[in-house]
C-alpha cells in the first residue's frame, strides 16, 4: 500500500508540475502576442500618420504641412508614437536595431539613401510602408522634385543609392 500511495503522490505532483507549465506557457505566449500586436499597431499609425504628408511640398528644414523635408516626415510620422528620433537622417542611421538584407525589410522600417555628391554619406531617408515581394517594396518619404510620395525602392535612382535600414519599432 506503501508502493501505491507513493505512486499516486507522484503522479498528482507530476500533473500539477505539468499544468503549471502549461499556464506558464500560455501566459508568456498571450504576452508576446499582445507585444505583436501592439508593435502592428504603432507601424500601422506611423505609415498611416505619414501618408497624411502625401502631397506636402519638400521644404529643406521643413517639419510642417506647409513643407517639410525627408527626416522631418520621419520626425512626426515617430512622434505619433510618442517615438522620438534625431533631426538628421544621418543621425536617425544610428538609431534602432540594423536590417541586415533588404529581404528583411517590414513595413515601418527607416531606409537610408546617399543622394548626394559623396557616395557613402546619408542625406535621405524614408519609411517603408509595403512589402510586397523581393522586387516591391514601397516607402515613403519627402522628394526634392515631388514632395511627399511612396515611391518602390527597387526603382534605379533608390536602388543605386540605398545605403542599409533601422528597425525602430521592435
Amino acid at each position: 500500500m506503501n508502493n501505491y500511495l507513493s505512486r499516486k503522490i507522484n503522479q498528482i505532483a507530476l500533473s500539477r508540475w505539468v499544468l503549471f507549465l502549461l499556464i506558464l506557457f500560455l501566459v508568456s505566449g498571450c504576452a508576446a502576442s499582445r507585444k505583436a500586436r501592439l508593435r502592428e499597431k504603432q507601424i500601422n499609425e506611423v505609415i498611416s500618420t505619414a501618408r497624411t504628408f502625401t502631397g506636402t511640398p519638400y521644404k529643406y528644414g521643413g517639419t510642417t504641412r506647409a513643407g517639410m523635408d525627408c527626416s522631418g516626415l520621419t520626425i512626426n510620422a515617430f512622434r505619433s508614437v510618442n517615438l522620438s528620433l534625431p533631426r538628421q537622417a544621418e543621425d536617425q542611421a544610428t538609431v534602432g536595431e540594423k536590417v541586415k538584407k533588404k529581404k528583411q525589410l517590414q513595413p515601418g522600417d527607416l531606409v537610408f539613401f546617399a543622394t548626394g555628391k559623396r557616395r557613402r554619406k546619408i542625406t535621405h531617408v524614408g519609411i517603408v510602408t509595403e512589402v510586397k515581394g523581393k522586387d516591391n517594396i514601397k516607402f515613403i518619404h519627402a522628394s526634392t522634385s515631388l514632395g511627399v510620395v511612396e515611391t518602390n525602392l527597387f526603382s534605379d535612382y533608390y536602388l543605386k543609392r540605398y545605403r542599409g535600414a533601422r528597425r525602430i519599432i521592435d
